[in-house]
């Protein structure tokens, strides 16, 4: 039985009364109901777990909810606007000591060309900057310290001084930062 609507009203049917008195062929009526059935089996019901890493099963909430995550932590002080860890080469941006981005992925100075640690103030940002120096393109450059700077550049290997970001990182960093923002760079 279901409700179907024609040139009287909306009455009860037969299922096959509507579909032998109607004006829809019999294999169109198949069919649409075929669609409909495959359309509810096509999407899986999702569910939470009943614990963390347990099993989904839809329509049960879950028993243990998971665990918040822990608060992201940079190694710099409030103060900073940006923080660089060498040894572990990440970089994070801050704000009033609680981290906004990261961590993200950097690269530092080679022996020979250490970058050094230390409390900076960032001097000036080029979108697009062309290093004389080492005649090679510095996008999203963002100077903090003499010739030291922020860009995008390989994170796998290391620099002249400089401070190599993936494309993400270094466009998020020239966002965040303008001149005079502090830079801390710890060992």
């Amino acid at each position: 039985m279901f409700w179907a609507y024609d040139d009287q009203g909306w009455a009860r049917r037969e299922r096959q009364d509507f579909v032998s008195s109607s004006r829809i062929p019999r294999w169109a009526a198949v069919a649409a109901m075929c669609a409909a059935v495959a359309g509810t089996l096509a999407a899986p019901v999702q569910a939470e777990p009943l614990w963390p890493g347990g099993p989904d099963i839809p329509g049960v909430p879950a028993i243990v909810p998971a665990p918040e995550p822990e608060p992201v932590v940079a190694p710099c002080s409030e103060k900073a606007r940006a923080c660089l860890q060498l040894s572990t080469n990440n970089a994070w941006l801050m704000d009033n000591g609680t981290v906004t981005y990261g961590p993200t992925p950097m690269s530092h100075g080679r022996p020979g060309y250490e970058t050094p640690p230390g409390t900076f103030k960032v001097a000036f940002k080029k979108p697009f900057h062309w290093s004389t120096l080492h005649n090679a393109p510095m996008e999203y450059a963002i100077f903090f310290n003499g010739d030291i700077a922020y860009h995008i550049g390989p994170t796998e290997e290391q620099s002249h001084g400089c401070i190599r970001l993936t494309p993400d990182g270094a466009k998020a960093h020239y966002e965040w930062l303008e001149p005079g923002d502090i830079v801390e760079v710890v060992p």
